[in-house]
């Protein structure tokens, strides 16, 4: 397959894409790589993201590394050689050096991100090769096709520390778990962490509904029944909803079919490597997509009124939890029933205790007049949310 480009004087390319015969040809090489729906490949409406600076002299090897850039969206800069342009090399997020050049790389600047790229499988001297340029690791096509795309993906999305995520579940029906899953997105987006509330429940009324946010264009979670692998976290996010300042993933106004368990892991991956936070609001009776969702949380919050048979049922709940909760805490809501409080509450869940959600009678009046819990910083719930926060974003530890 060959690529169409443009060559400067320099030895520079800047990649065009494959040609329309090529496309028709296929791949040159047999191995399978994910297409844009795994990826998360720009569409033809969206622009590509910057991708890897590539450099090789070997054109069968250049095409299959555009053709792998163009499945993870991402268009790549071309050169022959080590670029004369001391920025080319140092900018870009990745590196890419065909095993063919590398050996004339040996002087270039060390610089994190730096892959070698090859087919030989029996060459030991590119062993030797990788440890003279400062690459990170070396890569065989086809076989680490797959891997290879991911890592363009991840480099071109500035994959650095992943959101925190923190699940939200009721220790029983109407213990306010969506109420504070709202509170704590919208906590967390004053703080200007970019933040996505993640609605698990599809048997709840919806929290774009309780966001006031049901008429915002974007996608549901219908919308994404069949993902599978890799989704790119920054389309993700621009498709949702955003309501202010954080972006929903919902349930549409249709009954929905079960969720799928692998596209649960594909939406919640791509959200979680943008960084920043993700809420999940998550049902008291877990199916499959639900379990999923709990193995992927940092902290669960367990939402537990003060009375007796909220604790029974809270016990239960967490029982069900805990085997896959890395990190469950109670968070007991009053009033309180006589001779019960907080701590009382949290130990005889044997959990510990992220603090006590103050009662707050004008919340439902709120909602009435279409002002989302949480919304108001200087309300209870407002207030709990911004302390939580400011614990859990700390350096070192989540609450």
């Amino acid at each position: 397959m060959e690529a169409s480009r443009t060559t400067g004087a320099d030895g520079t390319a800047r990649a065009a894409g494959p040609s329309g015969a090529d496309r028709a040809r296929g791949p040159r090489s047999s191995a399978k790589v994910p297409g844009p729906a795994v990826s998360g490949a720009a569409g033809p409406d969206e622009p590509r993201r910057t991708g890897p600076l590539i450099v090789t002299e070997d054109l069968g090897l250049l095409d299959d590394l555009l053709r792998l850039c163009a499945a993870a969206g991402v268009e790549p800069e071309v050169h022959h050689r080590v670029p004369e342009r001391r920025a080319s090399w140092t900018d870009p997020p990745l590196v890419l050096v065909g095993d063919d050049v590398a050996a004339r790389c040996r002087g270039a600047a060390r610089r994190p991100g730096t892959v070698l790229v090859g087919r030989d499988r029996d060459d030991p001297a590119v062993w030797r090769l990788a440890v003279e340029i400062g690459a990170e690791s070396v890569l065989r096509l086809p076989d680490a096709e797959g891997v290879l795309v991911d890592r363009i993906a991840d480099a071109a999305e500035g994959v650095g520390r992943q959101a925190l995520t923190v699940g939200v579940v009721g220790g029983r029906g109407g213990a306010g778990a969506s109420t504070l899953a709202c509170g704590l997105a919208l906590a967390a987006a004053r703080t200007g962490h970019r933040t996505l509330l993640v609605d698990g429940d599809p048997l709840g009324g919806g929290l774009d509904v309780l966001l006031g946010g049901e008429r915002e264009d974007g996608r549901r979670w219908p919308d994404f029944a069949a993902s599978k692998g890799r989704l790119a976290g920054g389309a993700l996010e621009e498709s949702l909803p955003s309501v202010r300042g954080v972006r929903v993933l919902s349930w549409g106004r249709e009954p929905a079919a079960p969720l799928p368990p692998e596209a649960v892991r594909s939406v919640l991956a791509a959200a979680r490597r943008r960084g920043g936070v993700v809420v999940v609001d998550l049902p008291r009776a877990a199916d499959a997509a639900a379990a999923e969702a709990v193995t992927q949380l940092d902290l669960g919050l367990l939402v537990v009124p003060g009375e007796l048979r909220s604790v029974a049922a809270a016990h239960r709940v967490a029982s069900a939890l805990s085997a896959g909760v890395r990190d469950l805490r109670a968070v007991v809501r009053g009033p309180y029933a006589a001779g019960l409080d907080e701590r009382w509450i949290a130990d005889a869940l044997r959990l510990p205790l992220v603090g006590e959600l103050p009662y707050d009678p004008g919340i439902v009046a709120d909602q009435d007049a279409g002002m989302p819990p949480g919304a108001e910083p200087r309300g209870p719930l407002g207030r709990f949310c911004d302390a939580f926060w400011t614990r859990a974003l700390a350096p070192g530890g989540a609450a």
